[in-house]
């Protein structure tokens, strides 16, 4: 923290999408510049090309060579690109991927070594980043194994909390990969996050089940009995308040997911088309499990909205205040629940 405020790093994500667009849109109200500082790992060259398409004469990024020539009071810009750098607007492009992973990589290495507090993330095209040097299905399995963590997704927003116990995977996997050892480090790495992060006591988490009517007892499928209800057992004797398995569709059907805290669906969609359904616009992305802050907006790329100043910066401005929320809340849990004898010279008691 610098001044006491948060340094929020921020990727550009792909320079083709509407990462600019929203980034810039969110940074362009000084009154975040009171809370937080922005620094974005990006180009000069590619912020002024998006910022000619949108109204916002009354904004510029302060330009920094580096972490340490940031200004406190201002949106800063440190320039990761080289003068080569070309947007093809609303297009996926080798380049663009390329460009996103490079904004990524200098994040990562200022948040490893503590000089930013919190990463959010711009959103990038699953396809295009793919290279020899990011070689993953998105931004959470690239921050598991660079921080050699179990993670888990979480996309929270002011109607719901909800993680999946699987991410990017063939949903013919499904039966294969859903284990009761795997939901049962999900329900620990969500319950400890929303204690932690979130700073809920003693939470509740519902669990839905995997198959149709959540197996029907076994009539449609035997994951539920074998696989999820034992994981939910063996949560509750650590502590944990999990309950179900309930089936997705009536879950979300009535108003049972407004009593828990939060939830823990099976699989991607099944948590991601309620989650959108009802929060698509202010959604963040959030990474439990690692140990360090990122978010990110709900959104992707959105190339059809790119150049037409439209797209939504509610969900990015939300990614920048939960980041925020998070490392408040988790400074103060971490503070209040070291040992109090770590730093004590045995010699002086």
């Amino acid at each position: 923290m610098i001044d006491g405020k948060v340094v929020v790093g921020i990727t550009q994500g792909d320079i083709n999408g509407i990462g600019y667009e929203v980034i810039m849109k969110t940074l362009a109200d000084a009154r975040i510049n009171e809370i937080c500082i922005p620094v974005v790992y990006g180009s000069p060259k590619v912020a002024a090309f998006h910022r000619k398409q949108m109204n916002l004469d009354n904004f510029a990024f302060n330009p920094a060579k580096n972490i340490d020539d940031i200004h406190p009071r201002r949106s800063n810009l440190i320039n990761v690109m080289d003068d080569n750098v070309r947007v093809d607007a609303g297009k996926s492009t080798p380049m663009g991927g390329a460009a996103a992973v490079t904004s990524l990589e200098a994040a990562i290495q200022d948040l490893t070594d503590g000089k930013i507090d919190v990463l959010v993330t711009a959103p990038i095209n699953k396809q295009n980043v793919q290279s020899d040097a990011f070689n993953f299905p998105g931004h959470t399995e690239y921050l598991e194994r660079q921080y050699n963590s179990k993670s888990l997704m979480v996309m929270v927003s002011d109607v719901m909390k909800i993680g999946v116990v699987t991410t990017h995977v063939p949903v013919k996997d499904l039966p294969f990969l859903i284990s009761k050892e795997l939901i049962l480090e999900k329900l620990r790495t969500l319950n400890h996050a929303l204690i932690a992060d979130f700073g809920i006591r003693g939470p509740r988490i519902a669990v839905l089940g995997l198959n149709p009517h959540a197996g029907d007892s076994g009539l449609i499928g035997i994951e539920e009995n074998e696989v999820i209800i034992p994981a939910i057992n063996a949560a509750n004797e650590e502590g944990i308040m999990a309950f179900g398995p309930y089936p997705a569709d009536g879950f979300f059907g009535t108003d049972n997911f407004r009593k828990f805290d939060a939830i823990l669906a099976m699989y991607h969609d099944q948590g991601l088309i309620p989650f959108k359904l009802t929060s698509f616009s202010s959604g963040v992305n959030y990474t439990a499990g690692i140990p360090v802050i990122r978010t990110s907006p709900a959104h992707g790329t959105a190339y059809n909205l790119v150049g037409q100043d439209i797209a939504s910066a509610d969900s990015f401005r939300s990614a920048i205040y939960l980041a925020i929320d998070v490392h408040r809340n988790r400074t103060l849990y971490n503070e209040i629940t070291k040992n109090p004898l770590e730093h004590v010279d045995p010699d002086t008691i």
